[in-house]
């Protein structure tokens, strides 16, 4: 029998203690205590001994159209946020999900983390000079509540309260009756924006004024939509932290844009790149036959990654009214034959997706329903017989054109009420079945055919349509597609961002990551109990809930990952002994000027 009333048992095990207050820290985990001592020297995978400057050159796809990265309007160029804007807290990779303090020397928070305070370093100091202050730090907070991207408002309007008791000290209040217990975490990695700047400017522009924080690097020069350059800075205030050695040791940071992965790799191969990042199976395997590569000039790594394995899909936008239909989404699920996608296109080298925290104890894959997670799926519209037996994703003979395959998704339709009248797939209603899947990049272009030719064997019309990058995030942000292929990105410590990408007031929010416009209760109800989770058994029982409604649901045709991360770069670049969780972190390699 199911343990009834899980959730009110969950929140009433929660400390809800408000007057005693932890003690003043100089990090904080989403679970647990951090694990670096106070007086720790560096990160795990940066090298305080590094040595410092030259310049480093990187490919980005696409192009941009503004350097505002707090605005959905535009294209923003990358990295901006991560070079230019610092936050109180910063992440340390080698862990979960732990920070330590950046702009804020210390942190003290409430035992059931409805209250958080931080105090500012002295020596905190913006690219001109001023102070950072706890009035900084409020103008930012309101500015983004009120007119920052659909995530920015979504966070940071859980703020009741804010105070500034003093120029170095600021404090935030959450709701005590709902405790958030991510949100402290979410809060100290907020962008700081200097008031006395960005209190004349428009935020919600596609602007390409320069952008101005304490980071340790500054824009010195862009091309439109072709390059942006960094240049270190001289003054930078937190050049001496125990937490930046053997980081941003890159003098000048180039991002030059290219229209595609071809010219790119082209590009790196005669040299014009310094490190190269490969999604490209066959290039990885065949393509480095040059002699920079022969020679090792130029040196490839494959890097293990300890992170879930994320869900690169097919999106299917249930807000299309053909798409809102489940037994047509698990039609075309069970039409995508991977085995012949896997084998032909890629080399065999890619395993299936079935979980979007695959490979962690975080998924449900492989795993039978708990009582206590149907009782926090409850309210989900995914059938019963669905969240009991978890998302498998079909197997095929690898031959493109499985007969069982396609009989199966043809009477699944066919028992719905679809008819398939000559060659094309027709709804109950009479309405014939065509979509559009909508692209930016050649490689998935490829696929995206391979499937087209794939479902025309059960009577289903796909147009493949290639776009330009700009087009591309317009459309995404208005939800203006039928399909789409994109990659949602998993961490060992899911939180707040899980509503941003499937949360039903998101799917009603033009500019967030839920995409497939799934609205379901339970689903919420996971996400909130993954937020509130104290305890990590709570915590991973939430995770695996919300992964079974997900996969569940059909929204996706979940595609490939790789467990590996493809690195090439030249000779001289080089980088520490050890790797974090997440794989390479560049700020932590430098260049070897004598190689």
């Amino acid at each position: 029998m199911r343990r009834i009333g899980f959730i009110a048992s969950l929140f009433l095990s929660l400390p809800f203690a408000t007057t005693a207050v932890m003690a003043q820290s100089h990090g904080i985990a989403m679970h647990g205590e951090p694990q670096l001592a106070k007086n720790f020297a560096a990160y795990t995978y940066a090298n305080p001994n590094a040595p410092q400057g030259g310049q480093l050159k990187q490919a980005q796809i696409g192009s941009f159209d503004s350097l505002n990265p707090f605005s959905i309007r535009g294209n923003a160029a990358r990295n901006i946020r991560q070079l230019v804007f610092e936050s109180l807290l910063d992440r340390h990779y080698g862990e979960a999900f732990a920070l330590y303090g950046l702009l804020a020397e210390s942190l003290t928070a409430s035992p059931d983390r409805s209250r958080v305070t931080f105090k500012l370093r002295r020596e905190a100091r913006f690219s001109d000079g001023t102070p950072v202050t706890a009035s900084d730090i409020a103008f930012t907070w309101k500015l983004l509540k009120d007119q920052g991207r659909p995530n920015h408002r979504h966070y940071y309007n859980q703020v009741k309260k804010l105070e500034t008791p003093n120029a170095r000290t600021v404090v935030f209040h959450f709701d005590g009756q709902k405790p958030d217990r991510e949100l402290p975490l979410i809060i100290g990695l907020m962008p700081i924006l200097p008031k006395h700047i960005y209190e004349t400017r428009d935020i919600q522009a596609a602007s390409l004024e320069l952008p101005f924080g304490s980071g340790p690097y500054s824009v010195s020069e862009i091309t439109p939509g072709a390059q942006v350059r960094f240049e270190k800075r001289d003054d930078y205030w937190g050049d001496k932290l125990a937490l930046n050695q053997g980081r941003h040791n890159v003098s000048t940071w180039i991002d030059d844009y290219y229209r595609d992965d071809t010219t790119a790799f082209e590009a790196f191969k005669a040299g014009e790149l310094d490190i190269w990042f490969e999604t490209n199976p066959q290039r990885w395997q065949s393509g480095f036959n040059f002699p920079a590569a022969k020679d090792g000039r130029i040196v490839k790594q494959d890097i293990a990654l300890g992170t879930p394995s994320g869900l690169r899909a097919f999106v299917l936008n249930t807000r299309r009214p053909l798409l809102a239909d489940p037994i047509l989404r698990k039609a075309l699920d069970l039409a995508f034959d991977f085995e012949w996608i896997n084998k032909v296109l890629y080399g065999d080298v890619y395993q299936r997706t079935q979980s979007y925290f695959g490979n962690t104890k975080l998924s449900a894959f492989g795993q039978e329903a708990s009582d206590r997670e149907l009782e926090l799926l409850q309210k989900s519209p995914v059938s019963m017989e669905s969240l009991l037996s978890g998302y498998r994703a079909p197997v095929s003979d690898g031959s493109g054109r499985d007969r069982k395959l396609r009989r199966q998704a043809i009477d699944l339709l066919e028992g719905a009420g679809y008819e398939i009248r000559g060659k094309s797939l027709f709804t109950p209603s009479g309405q014939k079945v065509e979509l559009e899947v909508m692209v930016q990049r050649r490689g998935d272009e490829r696929l995206a055919l391979s499937w087209r030719r794939m479902l025309a064997g059960i009577g289903i019309g796909l147009k493949v349509r290639l776009i330009d990058s700009s087009q591309y995030q317009r459309q995404l942000q208005t939800f203006d597609f039928d399909i789409i292929v994109y990659d949602y990105y998993a961490s060992l410590s899911p939180g707040n961002e899980q509503a941003y990408y499937w949360g039903s007031v998101a799917a009603d929010t033009q500019g967030s990551r839920n995409y497939a416009g799934v609205q379901d209760a339970g689903l919420d109800t996971a996400v909130q109990a993954l937020t509130q989770a104290i305890g990590e058994e709570d915590f991973s029982l939430a995770a695996r809930a919300l992964d079974r409604a997900l996969m569940g649901g059909h929204y996706f045709i979940p595609l490939y990952h790789n467990p590996k991360q493809w690195v090439a770069s030249w000779h001289y670049v080089e980088q520490p002994s050890s790797f974090s969780a997440y794989g390479a972190r560049t700020e932590a390699w430098w260049l070897n000027q004598e190689n």
